[in-house]
């Protein structure tokens, strides 16, 4: 095995650990306020100790600091917990605010998928915190309002209690030997709605399993450059991810390069996340230790300033 596939392997075991089912986890309908920090001034307290206790985003315009995965957001925008064609799923996580991008496309995504899908809506997952930054549990990324988890399970047609959003499962999508989609449950209208995501000209990538990639590829019909963003990555069968470009004029926003154009359908393209180190990876000899968590000297300076700026209005 080559050296990067062994650090992929690394991390897909990594990732599976940290948050592989997300969708999954259960929230409260009840949940207890984080206690006060002895001492949060303290250089080595992990970032996500300061950034999880912070329940309402900053004052002040939006704007993005950092990148994805080490980062935060200034003036976020949180998306209503229901809405014409969305709900807004475990909200005991207080993980539903977004750049004003991010809450406008998933406003659209939820009207295209009624209407072009004949989704009642979606169910929206994770998008960041209030002022974004490491979270205690679950995802690297999500810390700059511009990623923002779609669960794959339709909306029903009726208001969700909150103790559904709390404990309803999303359904898996790929069949038991992980090789395709389950056709008792990825339909037609999936596609569509994969599809709207990703000719959204802001969308730059979207995450989903390689089951998954796999299926669009066969099923996608006309115009399919749209393809392109579809990216294969670990977990991601109960839900897709959506990543957006950073905003125009957001100098302190650091994106990542844009991917190829091609449809990445090629079975040379695909062959990788098919292999038997990927669907039956054996534990290495000794676990990798775990990181050091971030601290928020490691952050980019600006995120200090958004941290302790004031409360926005709720």
């Amino acid at each position: 095995m080559s050296r990067r596939s062994i650090t992929l392997l690394l991390l897909s075991l990594a990732l599976l650990a940290a948050g592989g089912a997300l969708a999954q986890d259960k929230g409260s309908i009840t949940p207890k306020p984080l206690p006060p920090l002895a001492n949060p001034n303290d250089p080595d307290l992990p970032a996500k100790e300061l950034f999880a206790r912070k329940l309402l985003p900053s004052k002040g315009t939006a704007h993005v600091i950092g990148s994805y995965a080490r980062g935060c957001i200034g003036g976020a925008e949180q998306i209503p917990v229901n809405g014409d064609h969305w709900q807004v799923m475990r909200l005991s996580r207080n993980r539903s605010y977004g750049h004003p991008d991010m809450i406008a496309l998933i406003k659209r995504l939820a009207a295209k998928a009624h209407k072009d899908a004949g989704w009642p809506g979606i169910l929206v997952g994770d998008i960041a915190q209030p002022r974004g930054g490491p979270a205690l549990s679950g995802h690297a990324s999500h810390q700059i309002g511009l990623d923002a988890d779609i669960w794959l399970t339709p909306m029903p047609n009726r208001r969700l209690s909150r103790e559904e959003r709390e404990d309803m499962s999303a359904v898996m999508m790929v069949r038991q030997d992980r090789l395709d989609v389950d056709p008792k449950v990825f339909t037609p209208g999936h596609v569509l709605v994969l599809r709207d995501a990703a000719r959204e000209p802001a969308v730059q990538r979207i995450f989903v399993n390689a089951a998954i990639k796999k299926a669009l590829c066969r099923e996608a019909k006309g115009d399919r450059a749209w393809l392109s963003k579809i990216r294969p990555w670990w977990g991601h069968d109960y839900h897709f991810h959506i990543r957006m470009r950073c905003p125009p004029g957001a100098g302190e926003c650091e994106g990542q390069p844009s991917q190829a154009d091609d449809e990445g359908c090629k079975p040379a393209d695909l062959a990788y996340w098919f292999s038997d180190a990927v669907l039956h990876p054996k534990p290495p000899p000794e676990p990798p230790k775990p990181k050091p968590p971030m601290t928020l000297a490691q952050m980019p300076a600006a995120c200090t300033a958004v941290l302790h700026a004031g409360d926005a209005k709720p």
